[in-house]
């Protein structure tokens, strides 16, 4: 069993960051740790996806000394996935920042629990 892990060491090593990333969304209760969690979440996808394009002894789809075989070279799919999820997580990163940025000056308070109770209080 233990064989089997060490052959496929980037899928557990992304399998463990993503399931560190998900205990860190799910109890932590600060806005900014949240956002870490989630990109630490999509940091390992995008070791799955880069680890699973990647066939040993291989190279990048660039043709090279009239070398035309698709045998020799890797699949570029899995490279432009990661590529674009990448642009998209810095993205959504920096709203998500600009948003907990606006709540902070709002409540004084990154925590989602104290947030939730001002904003009640606030309603009534």
């Amino acid at each position: 069993m233990w064989e089997l892990l060490y052959e496929n060491l980037e899928q557990t090593v992304s399998v463990i960051l993503f399931g560190i990333g998900l205990t860190i969304l799910l109890l932590q209760r600060n806005l900014i740790r949240k956002i870490i969690g989630l990109n630490i979440m999509d940091t390992s996808v995008y070791l799955f996806l880069a680890s699973m394009g990647y066939i040993n002894g291989r190279k990048a789809p660039i043709v090279v000394d009239g070398i035309q075989d698709v045998e020799a070279y890797i699949n570029p799919i899995p490279t432009g996935l990661v590529l674009t999820g990448i642009v998209v997580a810095v993205s959504f990163t920096a709203i998500m920042l600009a948003l907990t940025i606006r709540l902070y000056r709002r409540y004084r308070t990154l925590d989602i629990d104290a947030i939730m109770l001002l904003a009640k209080g606030e309603d009534a």
